[in-house]
């Protein structure tokens, strides 16, 4: 894939990232392959482990994720992913994002979730994930709904690093 094929990455405070995402109708599930596509190319580049359509400026509810940063890559392209059951257990874990780059706090989310999708030819399929996995789905499918991870922490942390990534944007702007 060439660099033409990278999709530009919102970047908070952008209002496009607050959107709810409209659902793809199973049909249609193929047509939304090439943007399947363009988002593993995008955030394989960023890099990251998991990016939304909101992200990269599609309100779809399509969601890419893939834990592996090597050769080894393990691709999941999720099309109108749902929560279908979450652990009463909850986890722990640092958790940043593509949209709020250089941003990391800790959040706390059921350990284990079942998400319901179609794949990429329109079949209904379902993951179980745990750990990592757990929180990317979890994060990614906030996306759809216009929640981001800094939604999940205190206030006071919230707004700390939404100056701090505001001051470093405005910094970058200058050079």
């Amino acid at each position: 894939m060439s660099d033409a094929e990278k999709l530009p990455i919102l970047l908070v405070p952008d209002a496009r990232l607050r959107q709810k995402s409209r659902p793809v109708a199973q049909s249609d599930a193929a047509s939304v392959r090439p943007l399947i596509e363009r988002m593993f190319h995008t955030m394989y580049e960023a890099p990251g482990i998991g990016l939304a359509a909101p992200q990269v400026g599609s309100l779809l509810r399509v969601v890419v994720i893939d834990l592996q940063r090597d050769e080894t890559r393990t691709p999941l392209a999720l099309i109108n992913p749902e929560i279908v059951a979450a652990s009463p257990e909850l986890a722990t874990r640092e958790e940043g994002c593509l949209s709020l780059p250089g941003q990391y706090a800790d959040v706390t989310r059921p350990a284990r979730v079942r998400v319901r999708y179609l794949d990429d030819t329109g079949a209904k399929k379902e993951v179980e994930g745990e750990d990592l996995l757990a929180a990317c789905l979890q994060h990614e499918i906030d996306h759809l709904d216009g929640v981001l991870f800094v939604d999940h922490i205190s206030v006071l942390k919230r707004n700390m690093l939404l100056r701090k990534l505001a001051k470093e944007l405005k910094l970058k702007a200058r050079e």
